[in-house]
């Protein structure tokens, strides 16, 4: 039996497939990351800090706005099977394949949930954020912000008003994103304080099928007519806007456009146990019953939603 087809072989393999694999990923730029330790965690969303103003008299001292939200850990699991004449025989690396494969699926966990929780933004029961709106919603207020929306189409941004909805050209598609970017610039804390002032990176998140015609406004050096793509030209200012293909995601005339360098994120990953495994291997009893390994991987977590202002949800038209 090759040597390193071993238990401590097989966790090791694992574990490294899974941070590779995370690193690849639009994860860590679209969400947060907490630690748990509860079956129910409470977010207590704070409104943003005051600026400075003029000092005349007392000191200019505001409460902190407070809002209320929970989320619940779920238990999740999955288990590979691995033949014992599979891995007595394996000359090719076959097994190695399979743990790396099955690593990815584990990596690939956090997009699954997520993917969900953005499916579910524009009027799930799921979709409900802190203020307690849809995220995608078209009445968002808090305190001095005024009724705001991230749900955007033509009446909002009459860039997204394209020819074929299906298939806009690079330009078009060039003038919807910068339209809708210039959009979320409007956004109004509740101090009624613009929100995304000192924004300069955001990620464009779309099915594959519209994702093939993005890409050329969001890469590609020229318009359809040939003359400078604006986006690439702002990356000399420091301004980036990156591009994501997501398959969970249903959309055919929808993309979403996220502010990705805040310090807190447009999503939330809350992890009580990261993706964890057990192997019951050459030396188990099930080994010797069954004449085969497995081996099983295990989390305890959840998803939610953090800053709405931090996220838009567009449609062609």
């Amino acid at each position: 039996m090759p040597r390193y087809i071993t238990e401590k072989g097989i966790r090791g393999r694992y574990y490294s497939r899974l941070e590779q694999y995370m690193g690849t990923s639009w994860i860590d730029k679209l969400s947060v990351k907490f630690d748990s330790d509860e079956e129910v965690e409470d977010y207590a969303w704070l409104g943003t800090p005051p600026g400075l103003s003029e000092k005349k008299g007392e000191r200019h001292v505001e409460a902190a706005r407070e809002f209320f939200y929970q989320l619940r850990n779920k238990d999740y699991d999955g288990g590979l099977k691995i033949p014992r004449k599979l891995i007595e025989r394996d000359k090719t690396g076959q097994v190695d394949m399979l743990i790396e494969d099955f690593a990815e699926r584990g990596g690939s966990h956090w997009i699954e949930l997520l993917s969900a929780l953005i499916l579910a933004g524009t009027g799930d029961s799921l979709g409900k954020c802190y203020d307690g709106q849809y995220y995608f919603d078209i009445d968002h207020s808090e305190g001095s912000s005024g009724t705001q929306l991230n749900l955007l189409a033509a009446g909002q941004v009459a860039k997204l008003g394209v020819t074929t909805p299906t298939a806009p050209t690079a330009t078009e598609a060039i003038d919807a994103i910068l339209g809708v970017i210039a959009y979320m610039l409007t956004y109004k804390d509740d101090h009624g304080k613009p929100m995304n002032s000192g924004a300069r990176e955001f990620l464009v998140m779309t099915a594959p099928v519209l994702w093939s015609y993005l890409t050329k406004a969001i890469f590609g050096n020229t318009d359809s007519a040939a003359a400078s793509n604006i986006i690439k030209e702002l990356e000399k200012d420091g301004f980036r806007v990156s591009l994501a293909a997501n398959p969970l995601l249903t959309y055919t005339t929808q993309f979403l456009t996220f502010r990705t360098d805040a310090p807190l994120k447009p999503l939330i990953r809350q992890d009580e146990i990261d993706v964890d495994i057990e192997i019951l291997g050459q030396e188990s009893d099930h080994w010797k019953k069954e004449h085969e390994m497995l081996v099983m991987a295990y989390a305890r977590r959840a998803v939610g939603f953090g800053r709405w202002q931090y996220a838009s949800h567009s449609t062609f038209s």
